[in-house]
């Protein structure tokens, strides 16, 4: 068996000690299309997890503005939960009850599993006040309404709306293979229950370019500055990787999943890529940070972001970093293909 010759993207130094290492692969991308960096194994398929649901959203939006009449339910706020993972905040679920509502359904429609909010205030009050797991508490819950809304629109089935064969499932694998220029290597289950559509990390982040590149007023430009101009509900406001790297850099966009992934692209049309593949997101941030400033992106607003603090006895002791070795990632490259 050959074993992938993944990149050392990261590094976790405690008091000058260099404790773990964290491998994977990293593409760059120019903004004309063109690969500008790779390091690791980039044309690999991965399952992108979370990071596909701004292409997800995508696909509800232009299914729901397809059907009869002239309604455009997934806008702002709604377009914007439906393209990210919140955290459970009360302001997350009172828009994701006004999808539902908007649709004629209520809470029981939501096929993701239940869950406690991911913000912890949140749910520590939940708690103390004997609250119980909830599946819209649940970081997919805006996906999954706006996986609903667009069925009610288009007059489809929603007792089955995870089904792979549903037409919302097989235009949503339509239009991830339009945007990533490349058809679907994989297809599984997420976490959440819908149906999970794996791609080389190329195509993951030519999805992202083709979201800050496209014409104003095009479905995609819509996804992608509703999440820029609402990155509190891609994430939320308690310190999330996602909501903090968009409010530092205004204009960028930037998506994480499970399992070590993250995509991000800036205002200019680089885009880039991360796949970590220990599943670990510590250091993805700091991975992609380094990546696009590698190719000239400024990312200053964001050098806050750039290490993740090691902690012994709740106070600094070191940092994880990004060590991306580019010439190395080039020679090796070469040598492969001579």
């Amino acid at each position: 068996m050959t074993i992938p010759r993944y990149a050392e993207l990261a590094r976790v130094v405690r008091n000058g000690f260099v404790e773990s290492r964290h491998y994977g692969s990293v593409v760059v991308l120019d903004p004309d299309g063109t690969v500008a960096r790779t390091a690791g194994v980039p044309d690999e398929p991965v399952l992108p997890r979370s990071t596909l649901k701004p292409v997800q959203a995508l696909a509800c939006r232009i299914a729901a503005t397809a059907g009869p009449g002239d309604t455009d339910p997934l806008t702002g706020r709604a377009l914007a939960l439906a393209a990210g993972s919140h955290t459970g905040d009360d302001r997350h679920v009172e828009v994701v009850r006004a999808m539902l509502a908007g649709a004629g359904l209520t809470e029981d429609a939501l096929g993701c599993p239940v869950d406690w909010p991911e913000d912890e205030p949140t749910r520590d009050r939940l708690i103390r006040a004997g609250g119980q797991r909830e599946r819209i508490r649940m970081n997919c819950s805006g996906k999954h309404a706006a996986m609903l809304v667009a069925c009610v629109a288009r007059s489809w089935s929603t007792h089955d709306y995870l089904d792979p064969d549903h037409p919302l499932q097989r235009e949503t694998a339509a239009t991830v293979a339009r945007l990533a220029g490349t058809p679907i290597t994989h297809q599984a289950v997420d976490g959440c229950g819908a149906p999970l559509f794996g791609l080389p990390l190329t195509g993951l982040a030519r999805t992202f370019q083709a979201l800050v590149t496209a014409p104003t007023g095009s479905d995609e430009d819509r996804v992608a500055q509703a999440m820029r101009q609402y990155p509190e509900y891609v994430g939320g406001w308690h310190g999330h990787p996602n909501t903090d790297l968009m409010r530092a850099l205004p204009g960028v966009l930037a998506k994480g999943g499970a399992e070590g992934v993250l995509a991000v692209a800036a205002p200019d049309g680089h885009a880039v890529a991360v796949k970590v593949v220990d599943g670990s997101p510590r250091a993805t941030t700091a991975i992609a940070l380094a990546a696009l400033e590698a190719v000239g992106v400024p990312v200053g607003g964001a050098d806050a972001l750039r290490r993740v603090p090691v902690l012994g006895g709740g106070e600094p002791v070191g940092a994880v970093t990004a060590v991306i070795d580019w010439t190395a990632a080039s020679s090796r490259t070469e040598k492969e293909e001579s």
